[in-house]
Protein backbone atom coordinates (compact mmCIF):
# COMPACT_ATOMS: atom_id res chain seq x y z
CA UNK A 1 0.00 0.00 0.00
CA UNK A 2 1.28 3.45 -0.48
CA UNK A 3 1.83 5.48 2.26
CA UNK A 4 -0.04 8.51 3.37
CA UNK A 5 2.67 11.00 1.45
CA UNK A 6 2.61 9.16 -1.31
CA UNK A 7 -1.07 9.41 -1.54
CA UNK A 8 -0.74 13.13 -1.18
CA UNK A 9 1.76 13.87 -4.26
CA UNK A 10 -0.66 11.26 -6.15
CA UNK A 11 -3.74 13.59 -5.14
CA UNK A 12 -1.79 16.97 -6.99
CA UNK A 13 -1.26 14.47 -10.18
CA UNK A 14 -4.67 13.39 -10.10
CA UNK A 15 -7.16 15.49 -9.09
CA UNK A 16 -6.78 17.34 -12.44
CA UNK A 17 -10.33 18.18 -12.82
CA UNK A 18 -12.89 20.30 -10.45
CA UNK A 19 -15.33 17.69 -9.70
CA UNK A 20 -18.36 17.02 -12.60
CA UNK A 21 -16.59 20.03 -15.06
CA UNK A 22 -13.09 18.27 -16.06
CA UNK A 23 -11.92 21.58 -16.09
CA UNK A 24 -8.33 21.64 -14.45
CA UNK A 25 -8.41 23.32 -10.59
CA UNK A 26 -5.08 25.03 -11.00
CA UNK A 27 -6.90 27.22 -14.27
CA UNK A 28 -10.10 27.87 -12.66
CA UNK A 29 -8.37 31.31 -11.37
CA UNK A 30 -5.35 31.47 -12.86
CA UNK A 31 -4.05 34.54 -14.53
CA UNK A 32 -4.45 35.24 -17.87
CA UNK A 33 -0.73 34.32 -19.49
CA UNK A 34 -2.61 34.48 -23.20
CA UNK A 35 -3.65 30.94 -25.23
CA UNK A 36 -1.27 28.61 -26.21
CA UNK A 37 -0.06 27.94 -29.59
CA UNK A 38 -1.37 24.92 -31.28
CA UNK A 39 0.56 23.06 -34.41
CA UNK A 40 -0.25 22.91 -37.43
CA UNK A 41 -0.52 20.24 -38.98
CA UNK A 42 -0.54 18.54 -35.93
CA UNK A 43 0.57 15.38 -36.88
CA UNK A 44 4.32 14.07 -38.06
CA UNK A 45 5.62 10.80 -39.85
CA UNK A 46 8.60 9.02 -38.65
CA UNK A 47 9.81 5.89 -40.07
CA UNK A 48 11.37 3.40 -37.80
CA UNK A 49 13.06 0.28 -39.56
CA UNK A 50 9.53 -1.37 -41.49
CA UNK A 51 6.93 0.46 -39.57
CA UNK A 52 5.66 3.97 -39.10
CA UNK A 53 5.46 6.34 -35.98
CA UNK A 54 3.14 8.83 -36.20
CA UNK A 55 3.13 11.63 -33.39
CA UNK A 56 -0.64 13.50 -32.89
CA UNK A 57 -0.82 16.29 -30.99
CA UNK A 58 -4.14 16.06 -29.20
CA UNK A 59 -3.29 19.56 -27.73
CA UNK A 60 -1.56 22.51 -24.88
CA UNK A 61 -2.36 23.33 -21.67
CA UNK A 62 -0.71 26.83 -20.43
CA UNK A 63 -0.66 26.55 -16.80
CA UNK A 64 1.30 29.43 -14.01
CA UNK A 65 4.82 28.25 -13.08
CA UNK A 66 3.90 28.20 -9.63
CA UNK A 67 6.12 26.57 -6.33
CA UNK A 68 3.85 23.74 -6.08
CA UNK A 69 5.28 22.53 -9.93
CA UNK A 70 8.87 21.45 -9.22
CA UNK A 71 8.43 19.88 -5.29
CA UNK A 72 12.21 19.84 -4.56
CA UNK A 73 14.07 22.85 -6.11
CA UNK A 74 12.98 26.46 -5.19
CA UNK A 75 10.95 28.23 -8.01
CA UNK A 76 13.95 30.78 -8.58
CA UNK A 77 16.03 28.06 -10.07
CA UNK A 78 13.28 26.56 -12.31
CA UNK A 79 12.87 30.07 -13.54
CA UNK A 80 16.42 29.83 -14.00
CA UNK A 81 16.87 26.99 -16.16
CA UNK A 82 14.10 27.95 -18.68
CA UNK A 83 15.62 31.41 -19.04
CA UNK A 84 19.07 29.66 -20.40
CA UNK A 85 16.89 28.26 -22.94
CA UNK A 86 15.08 31.30 -23.55
CA UNK A 87 11.46 30.04 -22.15
CA UNK A 88 8.66 31.97 -20.45
CA UNK A 89 9.20 31.78 -16.77
CA UNK A 90 6.16 32.69 -15.62
CA UNK A 91 4.09 30.07 -17.17
CA UNK A 92 4.95 26.56 -18.91
CA UNK A 93 3.27 24.70 -21.86
CA UNK A 94 2.16 21.60 -21.36
CA UNK A 95 1.62 19.28 -24.83
CA UNK A 96 -0.26 16.12 -24.96
CA UNK A 97 0.83 13.65 -27.89
CA UNK A 98 -0.21 10.35 -27.95
CA UNK A 99 1.73 8.03 -30.57
CA UNK A 100 0.57 5.76 -33.30
CA UNK A 101 2.30 2.77 -34.71
CA UNK A 102 1.59 1.33 -38.48
CA UNK A 103 2.80 -2.12 -38.92
CA UNK A 104 1.47 -3.06 -41.67
CA UNK A 105 -2.39 -3.50 -41.39
CA UNK A 106 -1.71 -3.11 -38.15
CA UNK A 107 -3.05 0.78 -36.58
CA UNK A 108 -1.85 0.70 -32.55
CA UNK A 109 -2.45 3.43 -30.74
CA UNK A 110 -0.38 4.97 -27.47
CA UNK A 111 -2.68 6.73 -25.20
CA UNK A 112 -5.59 8.44 -25.93
CA UNK A 113 -5.38 12.16 -24.93
CA UNK A 114 -7.97 14.55 -23.26
CA UNK A 115 -10.79 13.83 -25.91
CA UNK A 116 -13.75 15.89 -24.88
CA UNK A 117 -12.75 16.48 -21.57
CA UNK A 118 -10.03 19.04 -21.26
CA UNK A 119 -10.43 22.79 -22.40
CA UNK A 120 -10.37 24.24 -25.81
CA UNK A 121 -7.17 24.26 -26.62
CA UNK A 122 -7.09 20.13 -26.44
CA UNK A 123 -8.94 17.42 -27.65
CA UNK A 124 -7.53 17.54 -31.15
CA UNK A 125 -6.57 13.86 -31.19
CA UNK A 126 -9.05 12.83 -33.99
CA UNK A 127 -8.85 15.55 -36.08
CA UNK A 128 -5.51 15.00 -36.59
CA UNK A 129 -5.73 11.40 -37.19
CA UNK A 130 -8.37 12.25 -40.03
CA UNK A 131 -5.40 14.87 -41.21
CA UNK A 132 -2.77 12.09 -41.59
CA UNK A 133 -5.60 10.22 -43.41
CA UNK A 134 -6.73 7.88 -40.49
CA UNK A 135 -10.51 7.17 -38.72
CA UNK A 136 -11.01 6.11 -35.49
CA UNK A 137 -12.46 3.16 -36.44
CA UNK A 138 -9.20 1.72 -38.23
CA UNK A 139 -7.35 1.84 -34.94
CA UNK A 140 -7.63 -2.24 -33.81
CA UNK A 141 -5.22 -1.83 -30.13
CA UNK A 142 -4.57 0.74 -28.13
CA UNK A 143 -1.61 0.45 -25.46
CA UNK A 144 -2.25 2.93 -22.51
CA UNK A 145 0.53 3.36 -20.28
CA UNK A 146 -1.14 4.78 -17.30
CA UNK A 147 -4.56 5.97 -15.87
CA UNK A 148 -4.00 9.78 -15.81
CA UNK A 149 -6.90 11.69 -17.20
CA UNK A 150 -5.06 12.76 -20.28
CA UNK A 151 -4.41 9.81 -21.13
CA UNK A 152 -7.19 7.68 -21.16
CA UNK A 153 -10.22 9.86 -21.44
CA UNK A 154 -9.90 9.90 -25.00
CA UNK A 155 -10.71 6.58 -24.79
CA UNK A 156 -15.30 7.37 -24.66
CA UNK A 157 -17.51 9.96 -25.24
CA UNK A 158 -18.97 12.36 -22.68
CA UNK A 159 -22.47 10.51 -23.69
CA UNK A 160 -20.10 7.26 -22.82
CA UNK A 161 -19.50 5.84 -26.84
CA UNK A 162 -16.21 4.14 -27.16
CA UNK A 163 -14.18 6.27 -29.48
CA UNK A 164 -12.02 3.20 -31.02
CA UNK A 165 -14.77 1.15 -31.40
CA UNK A 166 -12.94 -1.93 -33.21
CA UNK A 167 -9.65 -1.79 -30.77
CA UNK A 168 -8.27 -3.84 -28.27
CA UNK A 169 -7.52 -1.99 -24.98
CA UNK A 170 -4.31 -3.12 -23.29
CA UNK A 171 -3.34 -1.76 -20.08
CA UNK A 172 -0.53 -2.58 -17.47
CA UNK A 173 -1.98 -5.21 -15.34
CA UNK A 174 -0.09 -3.30 -12.10
CA UNK A 175 -1.87 -0.33 -12.75
CA UNK A 176 -5.08 -1.62 -13.30
CA UNK A 177 -4.75 -3.22 -9.89
CA UNK A 178 -4.21 -0.20 -8.59
CA UNK A 179 -6.96 2.24 -9.54
CA UNK A 180 -9.52 -0.59 -9.50
CA UNK A 181 -9.06 -1.43 -5.82
CA UNK A 182 -11.84 -0.54 -3.85
CA UNK A 183 -10.12 -0.58 -0.86
CA UNK A 184 -7.28 1.83 -2.23
CA UNK A 185 -10.27 4.07 -3.26
CA UNK A 186 -12.04 4.32 0.21
CA UNK A 187 -8.99 5.15 2.00
CA UNK A 188 -7.86 7.60 -0.70
CA UNK A 189 -8.07 11.47 0.38
CA UNK A 190 -11.26 13.42 -0.97
CA UNK A 191 -9.36 15.47 -3.32
CA UNK A 192 -7.86 11.64 -5.29
CA UNK A 193 -11.55 10.23 -5.21
CA UNK A 194 -12.00 11.86 -8.16
CA UNK A 195 -9.51 10.20 -10.16
CA UNK A 196 -10.27 6.75 -8.77
CA UNK A 197 -13.73 7.31 -10.27
CA UNK A 198 -12.51 8.78 -13.81
CA UNK A 199 -11.19 5.50 -14.23
CA UNK A 200 -14.35 3.41 -13.28
CA UNK A 201 -16.04 5.50 -15.66
CA UNK A 202 -13.53 4.76 -18.06
CA UNK A 203 -12.91 1.08 -17.79
CA UNK A 204 -15.59 -0.19 -15.26
CA UNK A 205 -18.30 -1.20 -18.06
CA UNK A 206 -15.98 -1.79 -20.90
CA UNK A 207 -16.46 -5.29 -22.48
CA UNK A 208 -14.16 -7.97 -20.83
CA UNK A 209 -13.34 -9.02 -24.48
CA UNK A 210 -11.79 -5.85 -25.13
CA UNK A 211 -9.92 -5.00 -21.85
CA UNK A 212 -6.65 -6.91 -21.75
CA UNK A 213 -4.21 -6.72 -19.12
CA UNK A 214 -0.07 -7.14 -19.33
CA UNK A 215 2.33 -7.99 -17.16
CA UNK A 216 5.88 -5.70 -16.98
CA UNK A 217 8.10 -6.70 -20.09
CA UNK A 218 5.68 -8.38 -22.12
CA UNK A 219 5.27 -8.04 -25.69
CA UNK A 220 2.20 -5.90 -26.75
CA UNK A 221 2.23 -6.46 -30.20
CA UNK A 222 4.22 -7.65 -32.61
CA UNK A 223 8.05 -5.85 -32.03
CA UNK A 224 6.91 -3.82 -29.26
CA UNK A 225 7.65 -4.30 -25.58
CA UNK A 226 6.40 -3.17 -22.29
CA UNK A 227 8.55 -1.54 -19.95
CA UNK A 228 7.88 -1.37 -16.53
CA UNK A 229 8.90 2.41 -15.02
CA UNK A 230 7.15 2.86 -12.15
CA UNK A 231 6.96 5.86 -10.17
CA UNK A 232 5.09 8.57 -11.64
CA UNK A 233 2.51 5.93 -11.03
CA UNK A 234 2.27 2.73 -9.57
CA UNK A 235 2.10 0.96 -12.94
CA UNK A 236 3.57 3.40 -15.35
CA UNK A 237 4.78 1.58 -18.22
CA UNK A 238 6.98 2.82 -21.63
CA UNK A 239 6.82 0.86 -24.48
CA UNK A 240 9.86 -0.17 -26.89
CA UNK A 241 9.35 -0.48 -30.61
CA UNK A 242 11.72 -2.74 -32.61
CA UNK A 243 12.18 -3.26 -36.06
CA UNK A 244 14.92 -3.51 -38.62
CA UNK A 245 17.28 -3.11 -36.23
CA UNK A 246 16.08 0.06 -35.31
CA UNK A 247 14.40 1.59 -31.74
CA UNK A 248 12.06 4.42 -30.79
CA UNK A 249 10.96 4.39 -27.41
CA UNK A 250 6.95 5.81 -26.45
CA UNK A 251 8.42 7.38 -23.06
CA UNK A 252 4.71 8.31 -21.63
CA UNK A 253 5.13 10.56 -18.18
CA UNK A 254 8.59 9.52 -17.58
CA UNK A 255 9.37 13.31 -17.49
CA UNK A 256 6.89 16.21 -17.71
CA UNK A 257 8.15 19.31 -19.10
CA UNK A 258 11.97 18.06 -20.42
CA UNK A 259 13.01 21.41 -20.54
CA UNK A 260 12.87 21.07 -16.66
CA UNK A 261 12.78 17.36 -15.73
CA UNK A 262 15.29 15.97 -18.44
CA UNK A 263 17.79 18.64 -17.73
CA UNK A 264 17.42 18.21 -14.10
CA UNK A 265 16.24 14.43 -13.68
CA UNK A 266 16.54 14.51 -9.98
CA UNK A 267 13.76 17.18 -9.72
CA UNK A 268 10.21 15.89 -9.34
CA UNK A 269 6.87 17.42 -11.10
CA UNK A 270 4.32 17.31 -8.83
CA UNK A 271 2.22 14.80 -10.58
CA UNK A 272 5.20 11.69 -9.61
CA UNK A 273 3.03 9.87 -6.92
CA UNK A 274 6.38 8.14 -6.18
CA UNK A 275 9.01 11.01 -6.66
CA UNK A 276 12.08 8.81 -5.43
CA UNK A 277 10.75 5.50 -8.19
CA UNK A 278 10.03 8.05 -10.76
CA UNK A 279 13.61 9.60 -10.49
CA UNK A 280 15.61 6.33 -10.46
CA UNK A 281 13.62 5.36 -13.51
CA UNK A 282 13.95 8.28 -15.39
CA UNK A 283 17.57 8.39 -14.94
CA UNK A 284 18.09 4.65 -15.99
CA UNK A 285 16.01 5.12 -18.82
CA UNK A 286 17.13 8.01 -20.30
CA UNK A 287 20.69 6.56 -20.20
CA UNK A 288 19.68 3.54 -21.61
CA UNK A 289 17.75 5.86 -24.32
CA UNK A 290 20.65 7.88 -25.04
CA UNK A 291 23.83 4.60 -24.74
CA UNK A 292 21.59 3.24 -27.66
CA UNK A 293 21.15 6.54 -29.55
CA UNK A 294 17.45 5.70 -30.08
CA UNK A 295 14.75 7.71 -31.36
CA UNK A 296 12.16 8.27 -28.32
CA UNK A 297 8.47 10.06 -28.32
CA UNK A 298 7.58 11.84 -25.37
CA UNK A 299 4.15 12.71 -24.29
CA UNK A 300 4.96 15.90 -22.55
CA UNK A 301 7.88 16.76 -24.87
CA UNK A 302 7.02 20.20 -27.24
CA UNK A 303 5.78 19.02 -30.66
CA UNK A 304 6.74 17.20 -32.55
CA UNK A 305 7.79 15.47 -30.00
CA UNK A 306 9.59 13.08 -31.17
CA UNK A 307 13.72 13.00 -31.58
CA UNK A 308 16.71 12.24 -29.24
CA UNK A 309 17.88 13.04 -25.88
CA UNK A 310 21.68 13.95 -25.47
CA UNK A 311 23.43 14.34 -22.30
CA UNK A 312 23.99 17.78 -21.11
CA UNK A 313 25.42 19.34 -17.56
CA UNK A 314 23.23 17.14 -14.72
CA UNK A 315 21.05 15.57 -17.28
CA UNK A 316 19.79 15.55 -20.92
CA UNK A 317 18.55 17.69 -23.75
CA UNK A 318 15.76 16.75 -25.59
CA UNK A 319 16.47 17.26 -29.51
CA UNK A 320 13.33 17.56 -31.81
CA UNK A 321 13.27 15.99 -35.08
CA UNK A 322 13.99 18.32 -37.92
Amino acid sequence: MLSRRHFLGASLATTVYAAGSFVPVWAQNAPDFGTPTLPGPGFRRMKVGDVEVIALNDGVTRRPLGEEFVKNAPLAGARSLLASQGLPTDHIDVPYTPFLVVAGARKILIDTGLGEFGGPTTGKLLANLRAAGLQAADIDTVLISHFHGDHINGLRNKAGAWTFPKAKVLVPAAEHAFWMDDARMAAAPAGMKGAFENVRRTFATMPADTLVQFAAGAEVAPGIQSVAAYGHTPGHTLFELNSAGQSFFYVADLTNVPALFARNPDWAVAFDMDAEAARKVRREMFQRITDRNAMLGGFHFPFPALGRMAASGNGYAFQPAA
